[in-house]
Formats: structure tokens, sequence, C-alpha cells
């Protein structure tokens, strides 16, 4: 029995419109001749869907907003779904908004787009951060050339997927020691020690979705390790918690979350920002580590970033929070480890001072960006498919699934066309394995 999908009437109603039966066959995208296919009206769900994403964006009742912070500008790099656009417009008139900005993967968020800078005068955003907080990419290069790995690749890739925990509320055999778990300051103005203990057994694993760690090599055939994921449940837990005290709502299409750097709220969340920033730091630090123990060799460059994240910066003269949301600060001469997909190039980039870059508030993308949501990326492409992708590229895969099948995303070069002037390439990567979650796991500290 078929999954029923909440836009089919209206698609049923798009295929009339359009003079097609919608109970006919037509194929599937990509479906090679004599497939299944699928019924007609499944060719219009995305329509449909477009259509109740603006009529939900359009009704959400904004709170006034002061003179001074109206028609802040934005800044739009590269072409949108409508909806991820009218998200962003919401955004920028909650709260003392002095500038916007949407990089080119971006698409729509939990009440911010994930792609989307605000830079805010006295105030942070807790949605704009997003419930996994510090979830960034970290990129080192090692000695080791990847001739002499290429052979036992499958058998490292087989060692990381048992020594690295991934998926759902995972506690690594392991366990990761540091010495945040022990600053009782930090803990303490966050007001989240009763998450710690939780919190030690889950530093280090790397959850589902889009997170990973993978194994690339440079043009010079050196092996670098990459990873991507953020502070897990504490985050999660964190931002929760601070939504629900400052009001704010839980959901794609609903006003942002804002609150004044000096209110006790406010100190409040930033102090949990802030140890949910280093515990994301640590995690993928210990990750890297343990990676680094399987393969050998030493560590000759290292790349370290989030993109969920808020930061004091002084743009124009004015001292201002910068909220990112699945975007990576890039400022003169500032590094960053931008991901394409299992089966694309990663690159390591570098920022450079423009006129372009500063309107950009000195941020670019944090990975190729989606095309296709997770359920539509399974409906859509096939195993056939992805592992035919993969096969072409070299590339061996432990767990993942079709959502996040390469075919599912934006092709990076094309994404980083759209921020020119803004950052430079210094290393383009190109994975030759893949460590996901499995297929089917749920994780609900994923961004």
């Amino acid at each position: 029995m078929r999954r029923p999908s909440a836009y089919e009437t209206r698609a049923r109603e798009l295929a009339n419109l359009a003079g097609v039966d919608p109970d006919s066959r037509v194929a599937r995208p990509g479906e090679a001749p004599g497939g299944r296919g699928m019924p007609a009206w499944c060719a219009f769900r995305d329509a449909a869907r477009a259509e109740h994403l603006q009529a939900e964006i359009a009704s959400v009742a904004l709170p006034e907003q002061a003179a001074a912070y109206r028609d802040a500008p934005l800044q739009v790099f590269g072409p949108h779904e409508d909806a991820t656009l009218a998200q962003m417009r919401n955004c920028m008139v909650v709260g003392r908004v002095v500038a916007g900005v949407v990089c080119a993967d971006g698409h729509l968020g939990y009440a911010q787009p994930v792609g989307g800078v605000i830079a805010y005068e006295g105030q942070v955003s807790i949605s704009g951060v997003g419930f996994d907080i510090g979830c960034g990419n970290m990129a080192v290069r090692l000695d080791t050339p990847y001739a002499a790995v290429a052979d036992r690749a499958g058998a490292i890739l087989a060692d990381i997927h048992r020594a690295v925990s991934f998926g759902m509320g995972r506690a690594n055999a392991e366990r990761a020691e540091h010495p945040l778990l022990d600053d009782e300051d930090a803990w303490r103005n966050a007001d989240m020690a009763a998450y710690r203990q939780k919190a030690a057994a889950q530093l280090g694993t790397v959850g589902s979705g889009n997170h990973y760690v993978d194994l690339l090599r440079d043009e010079a055939g050196f092996v670098w390790i990459g990873v991507h994921f953020g502070s897990r449940g504490l985050g999660h837990t964190s931002a929760t918690k601070y939504l629900r005290l400052a009001g704010g709502q839980d959901g794609m299409n609903v006003p942002p979350a804002v609150v004044d750097e000096g209110s006790e709220l406010g100190r409040r969340y930033v102090a949990a920002m802030e140890l949910a920033g280093r515990y994301a730091y640590a995690g993928r630090e210990w990750v890297v580590e343990r990676v680094r123990r399987i393969i050998g060799g030493a560590v000759t460059d290292s790349v370290h970033n989030h993109h969920n994240y808020a930061w004091r910066e002084t743009h124009a003269g004015r001292n201002l929070w910068v909220v990112r949301k699945g975007a990576t600060p890039a400022w003169p001469g500032q590094r960053g480890f931008v991901g394409g997909s299992m089966g694309d190039d990663a690159v390591i980039v570098e920022g450079v001072d423009s006129p372009t870059a500063q309107a950009a508030l000195f941020s670019t993308i944090h990975g190729a960006g989606r095309l296709f949501g997770r359920m539509q990326a399974k409906r859509t492409f096939t195993r056939a498919q992805m592992d035919a992708w993969l096969t072409d590229r070299g590339v061996l895969l432990a767990g993942g699934d079709l959502d996040e099948s390469p075919m599912a995303y934006r092709r990076l070069p094309d994404v980083l066309a759209q921020h020119a002037g803004t950052v430079r390439v210094q290393h383009s990567l190109r994975p030759f394995a893949v460590a996901m979650a499995g297929e089917g796991e749920f994780d609900p500290f994923k961004d």
C-alpha cells in the first residue's frame, strides 16, 4: 500500500487544468524506457507543494519592526525557489536587522532558510542558529599518499564504520574525553548541566542525514579526512529549551525567535550556543583523530569551521551579531572546507576582500545545496542510479541512502560560480570513500 501524499488532491487538480489525465502513466524522472512509470498526477506534486508553501509563508503573522531597521539590504546569490526567498524576507522584518544574505546553496529551513545569513544589532536569532548549533566541517590533510592506501580503502572504510558511531541516539564504544566536559562555569552559565552526562556519552558521534566522514585526495595525491556534523543532542536540547523560553514556535514557516543580547535570556542562550559550539569542535576533532589513527600518517594542514552559529563581527563600522544558518564564514584570508555530495568533489576555499564579499557579510556556501527534499529524492531516484554514479566516480560507500544521493544535490562548481569574487578555491578534493548512517536511520539531532 502506497503512502498517501498531502499534495495529491491539488496535484490532480493541476493535472486536469493542464489537460492531463491524473491516472494516466508517465515515466519517472531518469527512468529507462519500459519502466513501471508513475501516475501522471505525481508529476504535478512539486507544483502543488510549492503552492502550499507559498500560501503558508504568506500567512505567517509577523511582529512590528522598528522603522530604523526596515528595508535592510538583502543580497541573493544564485536562483532559488520562491518559497525560500519568501521565508528569508519574513526573517528580514523581525528584529533589529541590518543586512541579510541568501547563499547560492540555500533552501527552505526551520524559520530561516539554510544558506541564510542575517546581521542583527544587539540581538541573536535562536531560530537562525537553528537546532544543530555549531554544525560544521573539518578537514585535515595527511602526509599519506593516496597510492599508499588505495588498495586497502575498503578495509579502512569498514574500520571507520566500526570505530565511529553513526545514526540516532548513539554513544561511542570508545569514550571520548575532553576538558570541556569538566568546565563547570560553561555548563552552569548555559544552564545545561543536566545534559552533561548524555553529552559526554554522545561526544564524537556523527549522526545521520547529511552528516558524514569522507576520505578524499587532493591535486598532489595526498589523503584528506573530512567530517560534517554538529553538537548532537546537546545543541538540539539547548535550542529547543531556549526557543520555548523565548516564546518561539517550532516549525518550518513560523516567525524567527529573536532575543536581546543584554537580556538574561539572551545571555543564557549565547552561553548555551558557545558551549554547544565548543562541543561540536571537540567532537569533530575527536572523530578526525580517530580516523587518522586508522589510516596512519601525520596531519600537515587543517581547516575547521562552524556553519550554524552566531558571531560578533564588525561590518561597516557597526558591531553586529551575524547569524549564519548553513553558511560558512569567509573573511579575507579565512579558509573553509565545503563538501559537495557523496559523489562529488569538495573544496578548500579562502575568503577574499571585495565589495561583493562585503555585501555577502563575508559569508559563503556550506555545501552544494539540495535540489530535492529527502522524501522527494527517494521517490525520484533508484539505488541503481546512485550506485552507478558512485562507481563511475570511484567512490566506496558505507551506509547512506537515496535521500543523500548525488542526484539530489546541485553541482558544487555551479554553486561556487555564483559566489565569484568572494572566495577562491585553494584545493579540490576528490572523495574515494564515504561513511554515513545506514538506510532507514532517523536522527532527531541532525540539522
